[in-house]
């Protein structure tokens, strides 16, 4: 799940709060935009337009990481940025846009010729490639590429790591084991995947899945040729269908990415491929980093999780440089699950105690204000089509409603209040800080909240086993959450479709077993129309936020500064992050 995903934002500390306070309620969470028109250079300027739009060519992107890529193979690689990364040497079948904000969550084709041909039952997915598609080495992509690079996901003995959602779809009870082990001669033996010839693939799901093209905009999904497959060690140098191609690749230090003289950008309309090269460092210095970045010897954060306390302490205190950052969403929810399994939380209206009771203002302050994150009412964050401002309890107004809590624990039987146990990371320091101010506001109308810290390394058999939750007394739980595909089902599925639940490794921290829930769930996964399924998702969210089952603490942001070199720079709601594959350099060195 994308929890592993390195999209979390930097820490910040409370006074740094302080100096964007003033700033709230624009999409990025400020206002006060100093962008001018036509996407002029500001702060927040990338996040929903084109900073520096320009077509020139050459120079070399400089993208500096205080993190290493977990793995270049398209089917290894679970890392954010790494996704990112992939649209410069891997396509797929469709791709999302190259646009900013919620039009870059709109699937484009890529390597297909147009959008798939789906059947009448919403069970077959037919696509046709485009012609002269070719390989860094000159060699045709085929259909039979594109169907070897899912099989090899199957592999999971071999190709470990990446999501698995394509096994779950195709597998349908094949038990199949990958390319490796495959007794096809061709070595092509998924049967729910036919290539009846070179440029047609077509997919048969057991059931139809309206999210099933996103799984095809995956790395996971981009085509592998066979002879070249060199299984567990692809990730050294992957092979390119994109607009460059690795030049080297020296893990824990660095990678260089050249121009692929057999991309055809006539069959590529959204990529830009502008520099002439793009070069990105690792180091184990982020202050170190950062400085570069204020220096203009590097062009961005490649991991994009923020600016160091430090730094960002610069930043908003110089307009010069605050006018070259973004603090934009990047598609995480922080919150507290409250778990009906554990009484007195069987009862909704002690559920409700704890959201007017709430003070959201502190829980945002110990995250690190609201340069981290902006305060938020419901479950499926901004850059999910069907989110919006549902706030029944008022949780963005940043201040406790104590008459509304006391008289929720009154009609709950517990008028004096009652204990309870609040779960969180010890490794997490600002999770520990929200169970901390959760802690201080609950003693307001006298629930008494003990603070369990424990290994987050055990999160799996601690709280995602129900049993040792409710053994435990967790009737609180902090975590956070962000989708592997922006859609409602991508990220609220896993949280609240009691179809989901697990004895061991469960997301489902509070339980929700609703048949209306999992009956809208089965409804937007039959939805061809993405608008009418996004409409199902929103429903799904006001039935939980109404339930009570969660406290949300803050959509996640991260504050990232741009070199002011860099052209076509804008935030893209697919990732979160600033869109790689656009970026140009207007100096050409």
């Amino acid at each position: 799940m994308k929890r592993n995903r390195t999209l979390a934002a930097a820490a910040l500390a409370a006074t740094l709060a302080l100096t964007v306070s003033a700033c709230g309620g624009h999409k990025g969470g400020t206002t006060g935009d100093s962008a001018g028109a036509k996407g002029a250079a500001g702060f927040n300027a990338a996040v929903d337009k084109v900073v520096n739009a320009s077509d020139k060519k050459g120079g070399t992107l400089n993208l500096w990481s205080s993190t290493d890529v977990d793995s270049l193979d398209p089917g290894r690689a679970y890392y954010a940025s790494v996704w990112n990364f992939e649209r410069f040497y891997a396509r797929t079948l469709l791709a999302f846009d190259g646009k900013p904000g919620k039009d870059g969550l709109k699937l484009v084709p890529d390597l297909a010729s147009a959008q798939p041909e789906i059947s009448a039952d919403g069970k077959t997915y037919t696509f046709k490639l485009k012609s002269g598609l070719k390989y860094e080495d000159g060699s045709v992509i085929t259909s039979k590429d594109i169907k070897y690079g899912i099989e090899r996901v199957f592999a999971q003995d071999v190709i470990s790591g990446g999501p698995t959602y394509l096994i779950n779809e195709l597998d349908q009870g094949q038990g199949y084991k990958g390319p490796y082990t495959d007794t096809d001669p061709n070595k092509l033996g998924l049967k729910s995947v036919a290539t009846p010839d070179d440029s047609t693939i077509v997919f048969t799901l057991a059931k139809p899945n309206s999210d099933f093209p996103y799984l095809l905009a995956m790395g996971s999904a981009s085509p592998v040729p066979q002879k070249l497959d060199t299984g567990a060690k692809y990730g050294d140098k992957p092979v390119s269908s994109g607009p460059y191609k690795f030049k080297s690749v020296d893990p824990g230090k660095g990678y260089e990415l050249v121009r692929n003289e057999n991309w055809d950008p006539a069959s590529d309309p959204f990529r830009k491929a502008l520099p002439d090269s793009v070069k990105l460092t690792i180091t184990t210095n982020a202050d170190d980093m950062d400085s570069r970045l204020l220096a203009g010897t590097a062009d961005l954060d490649w991991g994009q999780t923020g600016l160091s306390q430090a730094a960002q302490a610069k930043v908003l205190q110089d307009n010069a440089l605050k006018d070259n950052t973004d603090d934009a969403y990047n598609g995480f929810i922080r919150y507290v699950s409250i778990v009906p399994k554990v009484a007195p939380f069987d009862n909704i209206h002690c559920r409700n105690a704890v959201l007017y009771a709430a003070d959201t203002t502190a829980l945002q302050t110990a995250r690190g204000g609201s340069v981290a994150g902006s305060l938020f009412g419901s479950m499926l964050p901004p850059n999910i089509l069907g989110s919006d401002d549902y706030d029944p309890y008022g949780l963005t107004k940043g201040k406790p409603n104590l008459d509304k809590a006391k008289d929720e624990l009154k009609q709950c039987g517990k008028p004096d209040g009652f204990k309870t146990t609040v779960a969180v990371r010890g490794n997490k320091a600002k999770e520990v800080n929200s169970a901390v101010a959760l802690q201080t506001a609950l003693k307001a109308i006298n629930i008494d909240v003990t603070v369990d810290q424990y290994d987050g390394k055990l999160i799996s058999s601690v709280i995602g086993a129900p049993d040792v939750v409710h053994s435990k007394n967790y009737g609180l739980i902090v975590m956070g959450w962000g989708a592997d595909y922006p859609t409602g089902s991508g990220y609220l599925q896993p949280l609240v479709d009691g179809r989901f639940i697990t004895s061991n490794g469960n997301n489902n921290f509070s339980e929700i077993n609703d048949p209306a829930i999992n009956g809208l769930f089965d409804q937007a996964a039959a939805e061809k129309d993405p608008a009418k399924a996004a409409d199902l998702y929103k429903q799904v969210n006001h039935k939980v936020v109404d339930g009570a089952y969660y406290l949300p603490i803050v959509a996640d942001k991260a504050l990232n500064y741009r070199n002011p070199r860099l052209t076509n720079v804008y935030i893209t709601d697919a990732f979160g992050e600033v869109d790689f594959q656009a970026l140009g350099v207007s100096d050409g060195k």
